[in-house]
């Protein structure tokens, strides 16, 4: 399936795999590029020496197949992964987590960027720095997310901008995909369906965790901190939200409540202290797969639900 994206990127489907904390690595983006979408490593707040591995061995896996870094603009490694990604060739970054501040060096070695943008203000202004194309992610993406759902947020974006728009958040079958082109997007991000592709190094217990969820399996805590996240339901998450609630609670403690929480969960696969991000579509995954089939199964669905567009409006 091809739009405006494949050619601008090189990709044979336009899909992105989301960039996941401690979870989106060499493995997962590697299949992902493999399959013909856009694999993305997630920097996080990783030191260099580890990013440089992961491309490195990502590299080594695609070899001129194009391939992303994922760059949260808050973290304290910033400044360093700004200049590596620059060094190391990589041919395309997203960014979260702030405005992308390296755009000018970034553009002048010839990268294209693609923030992750929760607004129509956002938009418009990653356009004018220079962005290639923007994610306009909705709240129901797992981790950090913005107030304004998928549904609400593609459109008016991509009536906003006049670069391509990828939908992420509630995407998790060839259904979604064929409403974001509805919506006038020309691609889309995922994530959690790819928690749960072979390819995925994330601790089984997620991978299980994610297989079990139902429709209403995920929450938002962090709301009134302003940057609210959203995860699967366990003990840690309500934990969290009783805490929030708790009027003698500091800010500081709760910080040091959540630290290394999604890290306990995805390395570790710990149940009573770990933060198991998922977006709202767990509910929708049965089984785990490979990237590929991933890929070819939501794509064939898409494929046949537009064609098929005239046996459901007459």
């Amino acid at each position: 399936m091809q739009t405006n994206l494949c050619e601008l990127f090189g990709i044979e489907y336009p899909i992105f795999s989301g960039a996941m904390a401690w979870i989106s690595d060499w493995s997962l983006a590697s299949a992902v590029t493999n399959a013909g979408g856009l694999g993305i490593i997630s920097a996080g707040a990783a030191p260099a020496d580890f990013v440089r591995e992961q491309i490195r061995r990502t590299k080594e896996q695609v070899g001129d197949k194009p391939f992303g870094v994922n760059v949260m603009l808050l973290s304290p490694t910033c400044d360093e992964i700004a200049q590596l990604v620059i060094d190391e060739g990589v041919p395309l970054l997203t960014t979260g987590a702030g405005m992308p501040r390296y755009m000018d060096i970034w553009k002048a070695a010839g990268i294209k960027v693609v923030p992750v943008v929760p607004s129509v203000a956002i938009a418009k202004r990653v356009e004018r720095m220079g962005a290639t194309a923007v994610i306009a992610e909705g709240g129901e993406s797992g981790g950090h997310v913005g107030d304004t759902s998928t549904m609400a947020l593609v459109p008016q974006v991509a009536d906003a901008v006049n670069i391509p728009v990828l939908a992420a958040g509630g995407i998790g079958d060839g259904r979604g995909i064929a409403a974001a082109f509805m919506l006038g997007a020309s691609g889309v991000q995922v994530g959690t369906r790819f928690l749960v592709a072979s390819e995925c190094t994330v601790h089984q217990t997620y991978k299980k965790k994610i297989l079990a969820a139902s429709d209403i399996s995920t929450m938002t805590t962090g709301n009134s901190m302003g940057h609210p996240v959203r995860a699967l339901r366990t003990a840690f998450t309500r934990q969290f939200l009783k805490n929030e609630r708790d009027p003698n609670m500091t800010l500081e403690q709760l910080e040091a409540f959540g630290a290394g929480a999604l890290r306990k969960a995805a390395q570790d696969g710990n149940e009573k202290e770990g933060s198991f991000m998922s977006g709202q579509i767990a509910g929708m995954i049965d089984r785990e797969q490979s990237a590929c089939d991933i890929i070819v199964e939501m794509f064939t669905q898409c494929n046949d639900i537009l064609k098929g567009a005239g046996q459901w409006v007459k």
